[in-house]
């Protein structure tokens, strides 16, 4: 997750069974001019796409008109690319392919879609050239830079509010359902948030009657800096959080939310806060959570040679956990269901 670095940055800057994508392959973006396929996953779905006129208000209020439901979709965000895959829709551009690839894991990025760079930074002719008629943007106010320069192109576009501490699960699910009424499958988005909560319901009652009783916990992930391990633990507000909180857990980072993220407090789009390795014994004896990506460059090599690690109370008893690698904490419905089944899995066999 050492991809949220630059996410909660920017947002320091600015205050039913359905057949779902998976994890399997999505078809390759058709030719320019035509429409893009949908997955072979969603072969058997039998969800109808709208074809009418679009009128749909994003994120950060602006009125975005399409002709028709867009079909040969950019995307400059990660959760927004896992969003338009869990649509059975192949982007025909998306921002950082391979950081995608190593930290996204819950939909397969087809290796042919067109990669148009860093998702701050993308290269606008490499993107215009797949012939988009729309693109998706992450943006937190109306006047946003990157809204500005594209609008400029002609090519309609679409800005979704990546986090909302206010409100995690309801932001995901906000996102993934404009996403569904700007390609015209609403019907799709409605069945596959069906079908999350019905997975968020039963998790919720193998965790019940597993009967656990260590419920404070802490979820956090980290970076190394200057040779410093940096720790960010992920407090009240945060998506983990939030989906450990439906589980029946208590949030033991208690920080408030705090507009300057890294001055202390929690920022106010992801809830996410910043301290050293010391600074986990501020939670105590909380069950603790935490990410490797197993990247050569994982914090996690370093964290678990401090002695002030291995003198944490869940570490020596065995009550801190490392997510499987490649659950995205800012994602769609099934990255969010990855981390539900691995908090499950933890919770139900310690």
């Amino acid at each position: 997750m050492k991809s949220l670095i630059r996410l909660a940055a920017l947002a320091a800057t600015v205050a039913v069974t359905v057949t779902a994508c998976g994890t399997t392959e999505v078809e390759e973006p058709a030719a320019a001019g035509s429409a893009a396929p949908t997955s072979q996953t969603c072969a058997d779905d039998t969800t109808t796409t709208a074809t009418g006129p679009v009128s749909i208000t994003d994120g950060v209020g602006r009125t975005v008109e399409l002709a028709k439901p867009a079909q040969r979709v950019a995307v400059l965000e990660w959760q927004q690319t896992e969003d338009l895959l869990t649509l059975c829709l192949t982007p025909v551009a998306v921002a950082d392919a391979k950081g995608y690839g190593t930290y996204v894991k819950a939909e397969t990025l087809p290796a042919d879609v067109v990669d148009t760079g860093e998702r701050g930074e993308p290269d606008l002719d490499a993107l215009y050239a797949t012939n988009p008629d729309l693109i998706v943007v992450e943006a937190y106010k109306a006047d946003d830079e990157m809204i500005t320069k594209l609008e400029k192109r002609g090519v309609p576009v679409l800005a979704t509010v990546g986090a909302d501490a206010s409100g995690q699960i309801a932001n995901m699910k906000k996102v993934f359902s404009m996403i569904g009424t700007a390609t015209g499958r609403t019907e799709r988005a409605d069945l596959v948030l069906k079908q999350f909560d019905e997975h968020l319901a039963e998790a919720k009652a193998k965790v019940a009657a597993a009967k656990v009783t260590a419920t404070d916990f802490l979820f956090f992930d980290g970076w190394i800096e200057g040779g410093n391990v940096v720790i960010r633990p992920y407090g009240k507000g945060a998506l983990f959080t939030e989906l450990g909180e439906q589980l029946g857990m208590t949030a033991a980072w208690t920080d408030k939310i705090n507009a300057s993220y890294g001055s202390g407090g929690v920022d106010p789009s992801y809830g996410l806060a910043q301290t050293d390795i010391e600074g986990l014994t501020a939670v105590g004896t909380a069950t603790l959570f935490y990410s490797d990506d197993e990247t050569p460059d994982s914090y996690v090599k370093e964290l678990v040679k401090s002695p002030i690690w291995t003198a944490l109370p869940a570490v020596k008893e065995k009550r801190a956990y490392s997510f499987p690698a490649g659950v995205w904490g800012a994602g769609g419905p099934l990255s969010n269901e990855q981390a539900i089944d691995a908090y499950v899995k933890i919770l139900t066999q310690a």
